[in-house]
């Protein structure tokens, strides 16, 4: 079954489910880079926690240096090298600490969307020969099931409404713009390249659209 969607109907699901999120608190977060700010966000509808960790003052109304990062244990907390998300984590965090003001959104979106168990059954079919794509679509779901939604209330909680956003998805930058939030510039974030995750990172830019 082929799941894939048209880049602009791809925006449009990723910005499509209403979303509400209840802020919950904050705290410091001290990392060897600096410490930030560590806002908590709760899904009433399903329960999921969400976080936003900013530095500095990102309500002055300029424009804020930002990533927007889903989960993903493998590569964020098991240091796996089939993926670039944990690398992306770092560098998010590390620039916007030498910037010394930012914000980074952390969605629970596991596996674009499919969750933790589906993404370790994808992990094995491709083990098998799939690529990320094929294999999301051989479990029945879409390429990237991700709703970007999600950031709307945590960026209206923070008052930030202009972003320079750290990303090689032209997808999200529009469906950042689809919510009404300005992208004046993208940051790239291109991590190097190993012999685990090379085709990923292949099929990110042929199938999804991601810019290396």
């Amino acid at each position: 079954m082929n799941t894939s969607l048209t880049p602009n109907a791809a925006i449009e699901a990723a910005v499509s489910s209403e979303v509400e999120l209840d802020y919950a608190a904050s705290c410091e977060l001290p990392t060897p880079w600096a410490t930030f700010r560590l806002h908590a966000f709760v899904e009433p509808a399903t329960g999921k926690e969400h976080v936003a960790i900013t530095l500095g003052d990102v309500t002055d109304g300029e424009p804020v240096l930002a990533r927007i990062h889903s989960e993903c244990l493998t590569g964020d907390g098991l240091f796996s090298l089939r993926c670039d998300c944990g690398p992306q984590l770092e560098a998010a965090l590390q620039k916007i600490a030498e910037e010394g003001r930012g914000a980074l959104f952390y969605l629970r979106q596991e596996g674009r969307g499919i969750g933790l168990v589906n993404k370790i059954r994808a992990y094995q079919l491709q083990d098998a020969g799939a690529d990320t794509v094929e294999a999301n679509e051989a479990l029945g779901f879409k390429p990237d099931q991700r709703n970007y939604k999600l950031c709307q209330p945590m960026l209206r909680h923070l008052k930030i409404s202009t972003l320079r956003l750290m990303t090689n998805n032209p997808r999200k930058i529009k469906a950042m713009e689809q919510l009404g939030v300005k992208v004046v510039e993208r940051v790239p974030l291109v991590i190097t390249r190993n012999p685990f995750n090379e085709r990923y990172l292949t099929t990110k830019a042929a199938k999804l659209g991601h810019l290396f």
